[in-house]
């Protein structure tokens, strides 16, 4: 809570923040180039940087629109690419307790702490891929409003799935709470044909999401049996895929079984999220067609120690937990070695909200060079955005989206775990 209103009154008092200002760095790094770039001076204006150039003379802090960080490390604001700031997780008990008592005021109330959390840790951009009764959107707008601090958002809406697959908001409901709810349908995200995969589509565009995002397979957290059978036709596949471009969405696809992976690939589907059992031939044509992948090992890792509480996930939950999670950090390393195209992202909400840098270090352990994992969450993660020339880099015309650790993320990527400044649009969140 302290943090929270430290953090509202830092939002007030930069709302109205100088038209110009300087910030120097120590060392900033070049993401684009991969260089280091001794004592750099950024100048911003009106939320956007105008130049980056060598500091003229001694920092002074007191200066007015100067921030000294002299002494430390700069960096591009993150970017993760797979996160749910709506919900977060909690055992079984205290889960199904929401879903018979949290209304979605309730939800949209405890959102605003997990942005908060978000923003603090460095992320000043995120994409939210799924969330009920359109919280997530409306969260987008309050953040962009400058009603409460949170990281600058791309939505998906609901996600998208078939009857009892991943996102069916109805799994395992009591026969006599399905028959109060009804069956979900396109609006709700729940589609079993071509056509229907094109009323969904549309019914996203509707509600004001950015891109669309479906669950190509089964799922580890969801009330059904299995974490990895295919759910779509390749021609709803397609339904979706081709509505979605009529419309200038990207698709995201959550998958953990190879074949669902080929059928979402082979539709042209514009990232894979999780990726767990890819195969060969799911790494072929990952090269073929371009596509991203997004790891989540982050998520991997918390599910598969969670699993080990027979109290944290329900009876259908847990074995699917323990045979899945503890795969996806393998795998990310084998599409890493492939030359696989990675672009960051976590699934924050299955583990707490402000701990998506530990992330990096999943990723190191995994194989990565921590230059292309941070890469992943910044230049990479900006070209999935199609943002490339305002999102993910330190460069004039950019977004003034800058934070700042105390030494070499390179030598040591934990530094990232440990955000000491936070800069998103020109406005100051934390300060060392």
């Amino acid at each position: 809570m302290k943090q929270m209103v430290a953090a509202s009154v830092l939002l007030a008092l930069n709302s109205a923040h100088a038209a110009t200002q300087t910030v120097d760095c120590g060392r900033l790094l070049d993401v684009q180039t991969g260089a280091w770039r001794e004592r750099v001076s950024i100048v911003i204006e009106d939320g956007s940087i105008k130049s980056v150039g060598p500091t003229q003379s001694s920092p002074t802090s007191g200066a007015a629109g100067n921030i000294d960080l002299s002494r430390h490390t700069c960096l591009p604001g993150l970017i993760d690419m797979h996160v749910h700031l709506t919900s977060e997780t909690q055992p079984v008990v205290a889960s199904y307790r929401d879903r018979l008592t949290a209304d979605p005021a309730d939800m949209a109330y405890r959102s605003v702490k997990y942005a908060e959390r978000t923003l603090m840790a460095g992320f000043t951009t995120v994409r939210d891929l799924g969330a009920a009764d359109g919280l997530n959107i409306a969260l987008k707008r309050a953040i962009a409003a400058g009603e409460v601090p949170g990281p600058r958002m791309f939505t998906a809406g609901k996600s998208i799935a078939t009857t009892g697959g991943h996102a069916d908001p109805t799994n395992n409901l009591s026969h006599f709470l399905s028959e109060k709810i009804g069956p979900p349908g396109p609006q709700e995200g729940v589609v079993d044909s071509p056509e229907e995969a094109r009323q969904a589509v549309r019914a996203r565009y509707k509600e004001g999401a950015d891109l669309i995002k479906i669950t190509a397979t089964g799922g580890v957290l969801s009330q059904a049996a299995n974490g990895q059978n295919s759910q779509y036709t390749e021609d709803e596949l397609r339904a979706v895929v081709e509505t979605a471009k009529d419309y200038g969405f990207r698709v995201a696809a959550h998958a953990h079984g190879a074949e669902g992976m080929k059928r979402a690939l082979r539709a042209g589907v514009d990232s894979i999220e999780h990726g767990t059992m890819m195969d060969d031939e799911v790494l072929a044509l990952f090269k073929k067609t371009g596509h991203w992948y997004v790891p989540t090992i982050s998520a991997g890792r918390y599910v598969a120690d969670k699993a080990k509480d027979p109290n944290y996930y329900s009876a259908l939950v847990r074995p699917k937990a323990a045979a899945i999670g503890p795969q996806l950090q393998a795998t990310a390393g084998r599409a890493y070695k492939a030359g696989v195209k990675i672009a960051f992202g976590t699934d924050a909400g299955v583990f707490p909200h402000g701990e998506n840098a530990k992330e990096f270090g999943y990723m190191v352990e995994a194989g990565m060079k921590p230059l292309d994992a941070i890469r992943a969450a910044t230049v990479n993660a900006a070209l999935l955005l199609d943002q490339p020339k305002r999102l993910g880099a330190i460069a004039p015309g950019f977004a003034a989206d800058i934070i700042a650790v105390d030494s070499d993320p390179l030598a040591d990527i934990k530094q990232l775990e440990a955000v000491k400044f936070v800069m998103k649009d020109g406005v100051v969140y934390k300060k060392p």
